[in-house]
């Protein structure tokens, strides 16, 4: 194999790519590689995995829709984690009156 064709055929596949961060789909490969699996990437990286036959770039469909959904599941994640930190205790009447005795200072 050699190298300078392969490293020069990375550099004008990722010059190719406009975007810093681009959605490429995984090929099946005899590695165990599953096809078609969406995930975003380095504009480098995906250029090297599209000349390995890896992956290939995604289509402007695809890429919109991978980004909406994980959007959604962003949304998702921080209003879980923001539920997660409201907390109320519920008390009752005559716990109340007892934390009140507890913490009421002495005057005088």
């Amino acid at each position: 194999m050699d190298l300078r064709a392969y490293y020069q055929k990375i550099r004008e596949v990722a010059n190719s790519i406009p975007e810093e961060h681009v959605i490429i789909v995984s090929n099946e490969t005899p590695d165990g590689g599953k096809a078609g699996v969406l995930s975003e990437a380095p504009r480098e990286r995906a250029a090297r995995l599209v000349v390995d036959g890896k992956a290939r770039l995604a289509t402007a469909q695809e890429s919109e829709q991978f980004r909406s959904e994980m959007a959604e599941a962003r949304a998702r994640a921080e209003q879980a984690a923001a539920a997660a930190k409201m907390q109320v205790t519920v008390i009752s009447e005559h716990e109340l009156r007892a934390m009140r005795e507890r913490f009421k200072s002495p005057k005088g």
